[in-house]
């Protein structure tokens, strides 16, 4: 892709997902998120109806009665894009790849934030950390992340490693932030990092796949090729019993997926590349 054509994609998706995070999920962002995260702004004399949880009780030694600690809402968040770029992210078979999905939803999520003056951040990843884009605030650098997006390539025939990716995040991110991670979870196992990382940060999950990574079309003998291995060979779809084994396996990722996000307490919703993830991003962020 030249650096004119990389320009206008970037230019594109901006019109595109700016318009939506102004008039459709600024205000979902907000009231989802903002509100979460408290700071100490002074002591002031108890009155009646207090939460006497908030007494300090330092403070009310010293002067003999009741002071208590007043909070306010931290005007300032850090938003976190954990974003998956390996071989698996470049399939598609309808609208488009799950790449194409998940660098619209990155920018949404990234203007939403910029609307709310938050810091965004990117963790690139496959089976290894494949860039780090540290959290900053602004419209140049909103648009680099949008631009790595666009032409960031994984390692070749790289995998999928959730768990180093969610290790490297919890290893950088000292401060607690929102965190949303992009991928299609065909990973080994990677329960513990989402342990530590649900319990430190607000994460939602959002899973992307396309129809055929569920379902394989009958179509006959077909050379296929695994994206992350580059491993070849002839299959025939026609078996019955090999689309069978092949949907189990996909729901076999699945169910690990929302089994390993429902103990940490982490959100997650999945998003099909042929569905509108408008309507699938305001449903969560209503519903929370």
């Amino acid at each position: 892709m030249t650096t004119a054509e990389i320009l206008k994609s970037v230019r594109r998706i901006e019109i595109k997902t700016k318009g939506l995070s102004n008039h459709i999920f600024a205000g979902e962002y907000h009231s989802a998120f903002k509100g979460r995260g408290m700071s100490f702004s002074e002591v002031r004399e108890y009155t009646p109806g207090d939460d006497v949880k908030a007494i300090d009780w330092n403070v009310t030694a010293r002067f003999s009665h009741p002071f208590v600690k007043v909070y306010e809402e931290e005007r300032e968040l850090t938003v976190m894009l954990l974003v998956d770029i390996s071989a698996s992210s470049l399939f598609g078979t309808t609208q488009r790849l799950k790449r194409d999905l998940i660098t619209e939803i990155c920018a949404v999520l990234s203007f939403s934030a910029a609307t709310n003056n938050d810091k965004v951040g990117v963790i690139f990843f496959s089976d290894k950390i494949e860039k780090y884009i540290p959290p900053k605030k602004g419209r140049s650098h909103i648009l680099r992340i949008i631009r790595e997006l666009i032409t960031l390539s994984p390692s070749a025939n790289s995998g999928t490693n959730v768990g180093l990716a969610l290790e490297f995040f919890n290893s950088v991110l000292k401060k607690k932030t929102i965190a949303f991670l992009l991928s299609d979870f065909v990973s080994d196992t990677y329960e513990k990092p989402l342990m530590l990382a649900a319990r430190k940060h607000d994460l939602v999950g959002i899973h992307i796949f396309d129809l055929h990574d569920k379902e394989l079309p009958q179509a006959g003998l077909m050379q296929v090729q695994d994206a992350e291995t580059g491993q070849q060979m002839w299959i025939d779809t026609n078996d019955k019993n090999l689309r069978t084994a092949f949907s189990k396996t996909f729901e076999q990722h699945k169910r690990y997926c929302a089994q390993s996000f429902g103990k940490s307490g982490a959100g997650l919703l999945s998003i099909r590349t042929d569905q509108d993830y408008v309507k699938a991003l305001q449903g969560y962020f209503k519903g929370r």
